[in-house]
């Protein structure tokens, strides 16, 4: 007698969403918290006021480093879960995993600018990037795996142009993550190569006759 294949069980989509939103606007709300807290004491004059702020280069450079980034990691996610149907067990703990290092990037990123003469305090950043990036992937790549079975069906036939952008992307992280001790926060120029060369690949991908 022939057994019935077990049935999946998945979940709403649009819960992920919020929660994973949710978490995004928590961690960048909390980034600015670091600028908050520096203590200027007595401030007799404009010039004094200015050479406060001033001293902050590190912190300002980080702040805004680490918004773009984490705005860059929301739009990547946003693009995700575009062109998802579905989520399954598997794809919630891989976005749970990503969102854990994403609620670690305000402590990171303080520490780019009080320990930047330490080598913890500039490669533990871009470490933290890396790996909420590559369990981003990891996610899109679960999506799309066993021929796109959480995606639209729409999405399917993009879905190859899709994970070459992401094995660009984690490329660039990887490189970004060795160049830090070195560079510190001006490593995240490497991102900035890793989009014309992921159109480039694309491009020759689908020049490609198939076999």
């Amino acid at each position: 007698m022939t057994q019935a294949p077990a049935k999946r069980t998945f979940f709403a989509l649009g819960r992920v969403e919020n929660y994973t939103d949710a978490v995004f606007a928590i961690a960048a709300t909390l980034l600015v918290l670091d600028l908050t807290t520096t203590a200027f004491g007595k401030i007799s004059s404009d010039a004094e006021l200015w050479h406060q702020l001033g001293a902050m280069w590190p912190s300002f450079m980080a702040f805004g480093v680490s918004s773009v980034l984490l705005g860059g990691l929301w739009v990547s996610h946003i693009s995700q879960f575009r062109d998802i149907a579905r989520a399954d067990i598997v794809l919630l703990w891989l976005n749970n995993a990503r969102l854990l290092f994403i609620v670690l990037i305000p402590f990171t990123t303080s520490l780019v600018s009080e320990y930047s003469d330490y080598y913890a305090g500039r490669v533990l950043l871009p470490v933290n990037f890396f790996f909420a990036m590559a369990l981003g992937i990891a996610t899109w790549f679960w999506a799309a795996s066993k021929d796109g079975h959480l995606l639209k069906d729409e999405a399917k036939p993009d879905a190859p142009s899709q994970t070459v952008g992401s094995v660009t992307a984690l490329i660039a992280g990887g490189v970004t993550v060795a160049l830090s001790p070195w560079l510190g926060s001006w490593a995240f120029l490497t991102f900035a190569v890793s989009g014309p060369i992921s159109g480039v690949l694309q491009k020759r991908r689908k020049a490609t006759p198939s076999a």
